[in-house]
């Protein structure tokens, strides 16, 4: 599917495999997701700006690259958003962060807002929006509404699993935001879940249920 990045390393499926199992507890569930998300950001980013500038070595002096610009921002859609972000910091400590919280409308599935904050200047940073699941999309899609009205224009979407449902509607109302995930899966139940799926992220990352 055009804009979406399907990232199919061997390590990101084995981990992606024992998450799905009924039987991996909740512990081993957020570990994996934790791994998932390192590997997923380390492919999310490959295209990060850079720029030279002269170092010292213990044996010399040399021109070598380094991020250019400001740091990147980390969004996180609540609360199942925060799985991948602890991950994502691992790898850039020095990224901002942002939360948005939503919530799907048990009726219609449709996303309504309770919680935002972001830092000030997204117009001038890389954004990365994260959410376990695109699903039925409507969370992912108001996120990336609100975060335009913020200013942002730089925009990625990371998931780790998607919906062929989700991806199509997330592709027509953001078809200049690149999605990058690990599985995109059969389909969505008439729960708005994804099938074969793993279940409730959110539920499954904090014993929930």
């Amino acid at each position: 599917m055009a804009k979406c990045t399907v990232v199919d390393h061997p390590l990101v499926q084995h981990k992606l495999t024992l998450m799905r199992r009924i039987d991996t507890p909740t512990a081993k569930f957020r570990q994996l997701l934790k791994e998932i998300s390192l590997l997923l950001g380390y492919e999310v980013t490959r295209n990060l700006r850079l720029e030279d500038s002269t170092i010292e070595t213990p044996l010399a002096t040399m021109r070598s690259p380094s991020l250019a610009g400001k740091k990147l921002v980390l969004i996180s859609i609540l609360r199942a958003g925060n799985g991948l972000l602890e991950g994502m910091l691992e790898l850039m400590p020095s990224a901002r962060v942002g939360h948005i919280g939503l919530y799907r409308e048990p009726q219609t599935l449709a996303a309504v807002e309770y919680y935002f904050k972001v830092p000030d200047d997204l117009s001038d940073r890389p954004v990365l929006i994260l959410d376990p699941m695109l699903a039925t999309a409507h969370s992912s899609i108001a996120a990336i509404d609100r975060i335009q009205e913020a200013g942002a224009r730089d925009i990625k979407m990371v998931c780790l699993l998607a919906a062929p449902e989700g991806v199509e509607k997330f592709q027509r109302a953001h078809p200049h935001v690149p999605i990058f995930t690990a599985a995109i899966d059969e389909h969505l139940n008439e729960h708005g879940y994804i099938v074969p799926g793993l279940g409730d992220a959110g539920d499954r990352i904090y014993g929930t249920k």
